[in-house]
């Protein structure tokens, strides 16, 4: 039996990181969640939803994307929750988390110093952390698989 697939990006760079892994889904039930009109269907992503983008700056619409992100587990229920960062993919983690879906937070290539804000708050909710970056990865004790891009 296929496992339910929550794939979740804000659009820009983690949403094209998480189509690059997308054939690790291959023969699963995937429903993608990003952050910009019109990407799944640029990308074939579908199914997928449209959720409001967020960061640390803007608390209102992190609410309104919490609220959002719970509508659409509580619908999808999936097993399973991968995510390429920003913070709506946290919130997507913790959302999965209340409906006992595991998680997995790939921390952006982007972040080759430290790990982002995000990724170290996925400590708590996440089952499985991954830097891009063998260095970062050792510093924050996250594991590495090498590197998408």
């Amino acid at each position: 039996m296929s496992k339910k697939i929550l794939a979740v990006a804000s659009a820009g760079g983690h949403w094209q990181q998480l189509q690059r892994i997308r054939h690790a889904f291959d023969g699963e039930n995937v429903f993608f969640l990003t952050t910009l009109q019109g990407l799944p269907d640029d990308f074939g992503a579908l199914p997928a939803a449209i959720i409001p983008d967020c960061s640390q700056s803007t608390p209102r619409a992190a609410v309104r994307c919490f609220a959002a992100v719970c509508r659409i587990v509580l619908r999808e229920r999936p097993d399973v929750v991968v995510t390429t960062g920003a913070l709506p993919g946290l919130i997507a983690l913790v959302a999965g988390r209340l409906v006992g879906a595991k998680g997995v937070w790939i921390d952006s290539v982007a972040n080759a110093d430290c790990l982002s804000t995000s990724g170290r708050l996925a400590r708590h909710v996440a089952h499985l952390r991954l830097s891009q970056w063998e260095h970062v990865a050792r510093e924050a004790q996250v594991e590495y698989a090498g590197s998408i891009l």
